[in-house]
């Protein structure tokens, strides 16, 4: 069974590459970053190994959140959730999921204990789609709590869930990918590359910034939007040092010291 699940791992792996290498080959944001530039052999392993960790944690979310609903919210008031249209529960799960992420983000960037385990993924010095699952399992599932346990509560109909679980993932590779994409009039409105490469720069101007997912709305309103379309970052990482392997990775947010003050 662990070898066909690695092996659907490595066969998902190879379809979205067949998708984003050709993107960025393209319409590349920096045309000199190669396609196994570096650390892409560690993102690879983060892709393989991650998905049991945080699928793990996903199921017990899912599952607290449907005990909660049952346990606090009347059956009554589910029902007239799941039975909303389609398109519309897809819209209020998209824009209540972001808020929850743009909450959960800022506190991973302000908190020294959560940003030990958040400064892996900042850690990424070239942006790709693969860069997108360098994420400590502990940062992803705490980040991801605070969206499934409120909507698996609130009785969101399952064909709704998947769809915005899908639009979300795909629209996350887009945003770490090494591409020159624009959503014209749209970017203020939905998060494009620019956007979240900026949240990567390792520029003192652009920390603790542009911490939506999906939305700049909520950047907007909180004084936190660094909206740059001129131009892309010069840098990306941190000065922090951290190791550069995923087991090393993993036991670094444990090791490093308590005082440990958020970068960006």
């Amino acid at each position: 069974m662990e070898y066909l699940l690695a092996l659907v791992d490595l066969e998902n792996a190879l379809l979205v590459a067949l998708i984003f290498v050709p993107l960025e080959r393209l319409f590349p944001a920096r045309p000199d970053q190669r396609t196994f530039r570096r650390s892409w052999l560690n993102d690879i392993v983060y892709f393989l190994l991650n998905r049991v960790p945080i699928g793990i944690g996903m199921l017990l979310l899912a599952v607290l959140g449907s005990l909660l609903g049952s346990a606090f919210i009347p059956v009554e008031f589910r029902a007239a959730v799941a039975a909303q249209p389609f398109w519309l529960q897809v819209v209020v799960l998209l824009l209540f999921a972001d808020f929850g992420f743009y909450v959960v983000h800022r506190l991973f960037h302000t908190i020294p204990a959560l940003w030990r385990f958040h400064a892996i993924h900042h850690s990424i010095e070239e942006l790709d789609w693969l860069a997108a699952h360098r994420v400590h399992p502990i940062d992803q599932i705490v980040t991801k709590g605070a969206t499934l346990v409120p909507i698996f509560a609130l009785g969101f109909s399952g064909s709704a869930m998947a769809a915005f679980f899908l639009l979300y993932q795909w629209h996350s590779l887009i945003l770490h990918a090494n591409v020159r994409i624009g959503f014209g009039a749209l970017h203020w409105v939905v998060a494009s590359p620019c956007f979240h490469h900026w949240h990567h720069a390792d520029h003192p101007e652009a920390w603790n910034k542009n911490f939506s997912g999906q939305f700049p709305v909520w950047d907007i309103i909180f004084g936190t939007a660094h909206m740059r379309r001129d131009s892309l970052p010069t840098r990306y990482g941190i000065e922090e040092p951290v190791p550069g392997t995923y087991g090393r990775q993993l036991l670094y947010p444990f090791q490093s010291r308590a005082d440990a003050a958020p970068q960006n």
